[in-house]
Parts: C-alpha cells; sequence; structure tokens
C-alpha cells in the first residue's frame, strides 16, 4: 500500500462521491439536503417536496447518513433547476 496519500474518510459515499454542505440526495420518494457537515456529524433535512421545501431536520453521524445513501442520486445543479422551474400542477378535481 502506498503511504504518500492520506487515508480516506470511510465515507466516500455513493459511487466515489464525496459529502459537501448544500448537496441535494433522492432517496425513494424523499430528498436529503445537507445543511451542515462536520468531521464526524452530518445534519440534514429529509424533503418531501424540493418546490415547498417543507420537511424534518435530523443530526446523525456520518456513518448513519452514509447508509442512508445507499442507492441514493445525487442530483445536479441542472436537475435542481429543472425541479424548481417546472410549473405545479393543478389538482384534479
Amino acid at each position: 500500500m502506498n503511504d504518500y496519500f492520506p487515508l480516506r474518510s470511510r465515507c466516500v459515499t455513493v459511487a466515489g462521491m464525496k459529502l459537501a454542505q448544500n448537496q441535494v440526495w433522492k432517496t425513494g420518494d424523499e430528498y436529503l439536503r445537507i445543511v451542515h457537515l462536520e468531521r464526524l456529524e452530518v445534519q440534514y433535512k429529509a424533503i418531501k417536496d424540493l418546490v415547498t421545501g417543507e420537511g424534518k431536520h435530523h443530526h446523525v453521524s456520518k456513518k448513519e447518513f452514509c447508509r442512508l445513501l445507499k442507492g441514493a442520486t445525487l442530483l445536479t445543479q441542472d436537475d435542481l433547476r429543472g425541479i424548481w422551474t417546472t410549473p405545479p400542477t393543478a389538482p384534479a378535481a
């Protein structure tokens, strides 16, 4: 093993992506937005509808958060713009 490279965090997450503040991940029918990121802890907001932004804040260890991200998709800025600029659909009468 090469000692030149520092040890990586265990949470290099899904598909080699590193965690960063304000990232939005889609897991099933819910979105997870990283609000605050520390060395060992993550504060995130679980959101059902990104347009309204209503959701619940959670504070978990980085290890727990990485487990939540299994099978999740990291949304790009273009994905988020598409969601926010899509006109809302009227409810069926």
